[in-house]
């Protein structure tokens, strides 16, 4: 277990008598068990309009498709979970497993590539399935929960992403206790993380952008608190070994206004610096944002804020640990020294007796990158980063949820975005069309 879960082990210990015990209230191994299923088809288009004739460096090491300007994948998905109740009894045990596989529906003539909604074979061609499956064992004493093995982890330090075909998995520890009214201690020792589109179990850590060496290991620790009426606060610290050291702080806080009014504040602050061997190189950056909402009925408008100080971008390990308001469907707006604002609009249709259906539309603008200064010797020598790069995304989407009757919660998702910037900063031009059908089963032994 990492050195970094000992202390949270001792505080929750040391509060027991002051919660109630989950384990008390265990019926046992398969009568508090769920199962799900879950259907996904995703169909994914996208044009790159520079492909290979500009910010070569950074493009040498995208796949050959995707350098040559279009990219399409059409793939189903089936995914598979058990989560298990656990044993009675002062520890109790249970298991969790899953099991997913993905199928290619439509995929070919040079077309495969950035989508990467399957993996790709030996000659960059997308395979016709894959399928991949794991477990986890988990102990709990009164209201602390112990899990090693493959799993799903949801912290803003290291993330398990599900925003393609398959869900990204971790390989590790990660305790969870609730033994304290209103907040909730984390900590987690993790050796390796496994890509959305990966069918072994072996290929190390995901890292966004850096092409270093990989650390061996990534360490967490983290507590939320949700004491105050609308807020929740949470506090993390991560060291993803040799390479750097990540904290973060966290805020979400929402006020109502009214019967149909509120305003909603969501803050996030990341601090990383090198550490140990420095496999990336020199990282010294803060990277923070701030969305604000204003929600009357069925209309939300939202404003963003994002900035980055330092000469690095902000980087992260796994595909889903990145929280900033900015980071939206095509670019991260997280450069070296980038200032990035966002205005957006949802609208909740359930108001005009369309109950089900939304729309959203945004349009982000990031300037000011620089990086000119970015270490030569790192992980992000090979991004390409100059003086003066500027860029903008624009999405729209529509999703519907059938609200009730057999097909209840079936969703159809439609998705379109447009990324443009100019060669001082490291995104390629993009249109992207994306279509998403889930249909999820669910149920209890």
């Amino acid at each position: 277990m990492s050195r970094l879960t000992f202390p949270l082990v001792l505080a929750t210990q040391a509060a027991a008598a002051h919660a109630e015990s989950a384990q008390k209230q265990a019926n046992g191994f398969l009568a508090d068990g769920r199962w799900t299923l879950l259907n996904r088809t995703v169909y994914d288009n996208r044009e790159y309009r520079h492909g290979a004739r500009s910010n070569g460096a950074r493009n040498a090491r995208k796949p050959f498709a995707e350098r040559n300007g279009y990219a399409e994948e059409w793939a189903y998905g089936l995914m598979g979970t058990f989560q298990s109740g656990f044993t009675p009894g002062t520890v109790g045990v249970g298991v969790d497993a899953h099991l997913y596989h993905g199928r290619k529906l439509d995929s070919g003539g040079g077309r495969a590539g950035k989508a990467r909604l399957l993996g790709l074979d030996n000659d960059n061609q997308v395979k016709d399935d894959m399928t991949r499956g794991g477990t986890a064992l988990k102990l709990r004493a009164a209201s602390t929960t112990l899990a090693y093995g493959e799993q799903r982890v949801k912290t803003p330090v290291f993330s398990s992403s599900d925003s393609r075909l398959l869900p990204e998995t971790a390989t590790g520890f990660f305790l969870q206790s609730n033994e304290l009214e209103r907040l909730s201690l984390v900590a987690g020792h993790f050796t390796e993380s496994t890509d959305r589109n990966a069918s072994s179990h072996d290929q190390g850590f995901v890292v966004n952008y850096s092409n270093g060496r990989q650390g061996d290991s990534v360490d967490l620790a983290g507590l939320v608190y949700g004491g105050v009426n609308g807020l929740t606060a949470s506090l993390y610290s991560s060291r993803y070994e040799d390479t750097w050291r990540q904290h973060y702080l966290g805020c979400v806080y929402s006020y109502a206004l009214g019967e149909d009014r509120s305003l909603s504040f969501n803050f996030n602050l990341y601090r990383t610096t090198d550490t140990g061997e420095a496999l990336s190189g020199r990282i010294d950056n803060t990277t923070w944002s701030l969305v604000s909402g204003y929600t009357r009925g069925a209309h939300t408008i939202s404003l963003g804020y994002q900035q980055v100080d330092g000469d690095t971008p902000f980087d992260y390990v796994t595909r889903g640990a990145i929280w900033l308001g900015n980071a939206v469907q095509l670019s991260d707006f997280n450069a070296p020294n980038e200032r990035s604002w966002q205005l957006r609009y949802d609208l909740a249709l359930a108001r005009f007796g369309l109950p089900g259906l939304a729309l959203s539309t945004a349009y982000l603008r990031g300037a000011d990158i620089d990086g000119s200064h970015v270490d030569p010797n790192g992980g992000y020598a090979y991004l390409g980063y100059g003086r003066g790069g500027r860029h903008w995304e624009r999405d729209l989407e529509a999703r519907y949820v059938i609200p009730h009757g057999a097909a209840k919660g079936l969703a159809f998702s439609l998705r379109h975005s447009a990324h443009r910037g100019n060669k001082a900063q490291a995104e390629l031009d993009t249109d992207q069309i994306r279509l998403a059908v889930e249909f999820p089963l669910d149920g209890q032994f």
